[in-house]
């Protein structure tokens, strides 16, 4: 039991650490020191956190532009990425990846990208790639409902199902693609778990707004993967707080709807599971409270440090391979 709490605990406060970045990823955005947009995951926590709790530390993982809530479940620290939003040299791109390519190729984050559904592809190279080297490895792409009627998502899963490679698809449904019902869009009611059968694949739904729930479903999957049963399609039911982008105030989703999935926060589920195993209200407000500090922390060292190095505006943005990987 204590374990278990102690294990709990540590995701709720990963938890409200994602959210409190997020936060002030947009007040910073409002306050003019954010450039561009921000497309925020507030309400998404339970699954970057708890999928990122049931994989190795050497697994891979491919996020979309809405991605800040893996990369910092993969190890990037605050500090990195709210540096990275506001142009800093110290971000964890160097400045060069902004919002929307956060990555950080130490931990297995290996980028969130902005062209819907393009990284589903990688994420099978990527699993390949592990299957040649024979390292165990699993990689795991996440993606949003929308990326379901795309062609490389068919793509991705087909091939991976044909070579029966080591890669878990976790479709985070948060029912809209951008501003469009899901359902409004597509033929089957499950727009990700529903398609799995057509290649021959597993295909599951799980509660998204629950970290346990989400732990367990990706480690049992991953773990089938990296045992040689291949690819597995998990369709995690959560909802965005925000809009689409911060351009967006999401005015076109139902009142009524709103309300009911805003009471179903992954905050409040993680903390009414440990409540219900005893853990003590001062407890979690410690948690809370370290998550503040270590933000607020972030926030000031992002502001104080410095822009970027124009010398450096074209390093690191092209691998040559050589002729012989060209043709």
């Amino acid at each position: 039991m204590r374990t278990q709490v102690r294990e709990l605990l540590a995701l709720y406060e990963q938890m409200v650490l994602v959210r409190r970045t997020e936060k002030a990823a947009h007040d910073l955005f409002l306050s003019g020191l954010v450039k561009g947009t921000t497309h925020l995951a507030a309400g998404h926590e339970a699954i970057a956190v708890g999928a990122s709790a049931a994989l190795r530390d050497d697994d891979y993982v491919f996020a979309t532009y809405r991605g800040h809530h893996h990369a910092l479940a993969r190890g990037a620290t605050p500090q990195e990425c709210l540096a990275e939003l506001m142009s800093r040299a110290t971000g964890l791109c160097r400045a060069k990846g902004g919002s929307m390519h956060l990555t950080k190729a130490a931990t297995g984050m290996l980028g969130s990208y902005a062209i819907v559904g393009a990284h589903l592809p990688m994420a099978v190279g990527a699993a390949w790639s592990a299957r040649l080297r024979g390292t165990g490895q699993v990689a795991v792409a996440f993606f949003g409902d929308g990326a379901t009627n795309i062609g490389a998502f068919h793509e991705a899963l087909n091939l991976a199902a044909v070579w029966k490679l080591p890669v878990l698809f976790v479709c985070e449904n948060n029912l809209y693609m951008e501003y469009t019902p899901i359902a409004d869009v597509t033929a089957v009611a499950r727009p990700a778990a529903d398609r799995a059968s057509a290649y021959g694949i597993p295909g599951e739904v799980v509660d998204g707004n629950d970290v346990v729930l989400v732990r367990e479903a990706v480690f049992r999957l991953a773990e089938r993967a990296r045992t040689g049963d291949g690819p597995a399609l998990l369709e995690a039911e959560t909802y965005r707080h925000f809009g689409h982008s911060r351009a967006d105030p999401a005015t076109y989703r139902p009142a009524e709807e709103v309300e009911r999935w805003l009471g179903r926060d992954p905050l409040d589920i993680a903390r009414g599971r440990l409540t219900e195993l005893g853990v003590p209200a001062g407890t979690l407000a410690d948690a809370d409270e370290r998550a503040r500090d270590v933000v607020q922390r972030a926030v000031d060292a992002a502001k104080a440090a410095p822009g970027p190095d124009p010398r450096e505006a074209l390093t690191d943005v092209w691998a040559d391979g050589g002729a012989e990987w060209r043709t």
